[in-house]
C-alpha cells in the first residue's frame, strides 16, 4: 500500500492525497493552490499521477482548496466515482462552477491586455472552464451518510465522520483487507472549533493504523468565543457610530453564515442596533446560505432551537443581498454599514473593491474573522502594512484593524491534540494543510506516533 502526497505538503491550500492498494487507486481531496502567484501556478503543473488511473476520489469538503481542481481532473482523464457527501457535493457545486467563472475571466483579461499592449503571445487558457466543471459533477454518484460504512469495492470500505468544520464536512476512514489483516488510514480533512454556532463539534474518530491530519492552527490557541463576539460587537458599534463602513472579508462557505447568525442574535439581544444594515455581498455566499437552509440535518442544537421557535437563524431585519454588480457597486456610496463580501483573503472577489473605497478611511474598520494565508493581501494588512496594492492602485491604510481568531472553522493546537490522542497510538502520523512552523511546533507534542511532514509529491509505503 502506496500514499502520496500531492498538494498541502507543508502549505494550507492544494490538498490532494493518493492511495494506491493492490490496483485500486483513490485520491482524497484534489484542490486548488491559493496565495501568491508561485502558488497559483502550481495549479498547472502536472498532479504528480495519471487522472485517468483514478478510481476513487472521496471528497471531505466543498472549500476551493479542496475540491477547486476536479474539473481539471476530468478535463485531465478522470472517469471514476466521486463520494462525498449530500451537503459536500451542493456546495462543491457552487464552489466549482464560481471557481470556473474566474478562470475564464482572467483568462479574458490577460488576452485583452496582451492584445492592448500589442503583446502577440498565444492566448492565454483558463485552467478549466464552466463546461468542463459541469462536466465533473456527472462523476459525483455515490452519496455518503455519516457514520455509515460505504464499501468502494471488494475489501476496501469508507466511513465519513462529521468533522464540524463547514456544512457536510468529514473525516474519512478507510479500510483495507490486507494479507496482514484489516489496516486502517485516517484523514482528518479539515477539523471544526468545538462550541461554534451552527454545526456540531467534530466527532470523535475511531483508532486507525495510519493517521493523516491537518496542522492549520498546529502552533496556536484560538480566543475563546463568547470574548471574541463581544469584540465583533464592539468594534462594529464603534465604527457605526462614528458613520464608517464595517467591512468583514469572509469565505462564502461556513464563515458568512456564522457571521449573519451572530449578528442575528446581537439584534435579538439589543447588543447591536435594532436598524443596522448589514449586505451580504457575495453571490456565492448568497447561494451557500439557501444551501445550509436544504440541509438542516447537519445543524446542532442550538440551531435547531432557533428553527422550532420560528426564527430564521441567518436573517436579521436590515439584511440585504447583493447579488447584481450594480448593487455590489452603489455601496460605495454606503456609509455607516456592514459589508460582508469575499474573498476572506482578499486575493480576489468584492471586498478589493469595498478596501480600495474604504481602507484608506480613518472612520473605516476592517474585521478579519478568518485564516489568513502567507502571501495574502489580508495577511498584509493583519501584519501591518502602511498600503496594499489594490487593482494596480496603491491604498493606504488609515481604517481601523481587527483580527478576531475565535470564529475561525479550523480546530487550534489543543483540540487537534485531543483529536488525535483519540486515534489511538497510530503507527505513523503525516502532517499535512499547515504552514512549517504550524507543522513542527505541532509534531512535538505527539510522543506515541511516529510523525512525518511530507514533501509535495513525496512517496511512503504503508504496509
Amino acid at each position: 500500500m502506496h500514499l502520496q502526497f500531492h498538494g498541502a505538503a507543508k502549505n494550507v491550500t492544494g490538498s490532494c492525497h493518493y492511495l494506491e492498494h493492490d490496483d485500486t487507486r483513490i485520491l482524497i481531496d484534489c484542490g486548488l493552490y491559493q496565495g501568491g502567484r508561485e502558488l497559483e501556478e502550481e495549479n498547472r503543473n502536472d498532479f504528480g499521477f495519471d487522472p485517468a488511473s483514478i478510481d476513487f476520489l472521496l471528497l471531505t469538503h466543498g472549500h476551493l482548496d479542496h475540491c477547486g481542481r476536479i474539473p481539471l481532473l476530468v478535463k485531465k482523464g478522470f472517469k471514476g466515482t466521486i463520494v462525498t457527501t449530500s451537503a459536500t457535493r451542493e456546495l462543491a457545486r457552487l464552489v466549482m462552477l464560481d471557481s470556473a467563472r474566474i478562470q475564464e475571466e482572467e483568462a479574458k483579461y490577460k488576452n485583452y491586455k496582451n492584445n492592448k499592449q500589442k503583446k502577440f503571445k498565444a492566448p492565454f487558457l483558463p485552467l478549466y472552464d464552466t463546461l468542463d466543471a459541469l462536466n465533473s459533477l456527472d462523476y459525483f454518484v455515490d452519496i455518503a451518510a455519516f457514520d455509515e460504512p460505504h464499501e468502494l469495492c471488494p475489501g476496501i470500505q469508507a466511513t465519513f465522520y462529521d468533522a464540524g468544520h463547514i456544512l457536510g464536512s468529514a473525516s474519512i476512514l478507510i479500510e483495507f483487507d490486507t494479507d496482514a489483516g484489516r489496516k486502517k488510514v485516517l484523514f482528518s480533512g479539515d477539523l471544526g472549533y468545538n462550541n461554534r454556532a451552527i454545526l456540531p463539534d467534530p466527532a470523535s474518530p475511531p483508532h486507525a493504523d495510519i493517521v493523516i491530519m491537518e496542522t492549520t492552527y498546529g502552533d496556536r490557541l484560538h480566543k475563546q468565543l463568547e470574548p471574541s463576539i463581544e469584540e465583533l460587537y464592539d468594534a462594529i458599534n464603534t465604527t457605526i457610530k462614528r458613520n464608517g463602513n464595517v467591512l468583514i472579508p469572509s469565505f462564502a462557505l461556513e464563515r458568512s453564515q456564522e457571521i449573519l447568525y451572530y449578528l442575528r442574535e446581537g439584534v435579538e439581544q439589543n447588543r447591536l442596533p435594532q436598524d443596522l444594515a448589514v449586505f451580504l455581498d457575495s453571490p456565492m455566499a448568497i447561494s451557500a446560505t439557501q444551501i445550509f437552509k436544504r440541509h438542516p440535518e447537519c445543524f446542532d442544537e442550538e440551531t435547531w432551537d432557533v428553527i422550532n421557535s420560528g426564527r430564521d437563524p441567518f436573517a436579521l431585519p436590515g439584511l440585504h443581498f447583493s447579488r447584481e454588480t450594480a448593487e455590489s457597486m452603489a455601496l460605495k456610496q454606503m456609509r455607516g454599514v456592514v459589508i460582508i463580501a469575499g474573498s476572506g483573503m482578499c486575493t480576489a472577489g468584492r471586498i478589493r473593491h469595498h478596501l480600495r473605497h474604504n481602507l484608506w478611511r480613518k472612520e473605516a474598520a476592517v474585521i478579519f474573522v478568518g485564516y489568513a494565508g502567507e502571501g495574502t493581501p489580508a495577511r498584509s494588512i493583519i501584519d501591518g502594512a502602511q498600503s496594499i496594492r489594490i487593482f494596480r492602485e496603491e491604498i493606504d491604510v488609515h481604517a481601523a484593524i481587527y483580527t478576531i481568531g475565535g470564529f475561525s472553522a479550523h480546530a487550534d493546537q489543543k483540540e487537534l491534540f485531543n483529536w488525535h490522542r483519540k486515534t489511538g497510538s497510530p503507527e505513523r502520523t503525516f502532517l499535512v494543510h499547515g504552514e512549517e512552523h504550524a507543522m513542527t511546533t505541532f509534531a512535538a507534542l505527539l510522543t506515541d506516533t511516529e510523525v512525518i511532514i511530507p514533501e509535495n509529491h513525496q512517496q511512503f509505503t504503508l504496509f
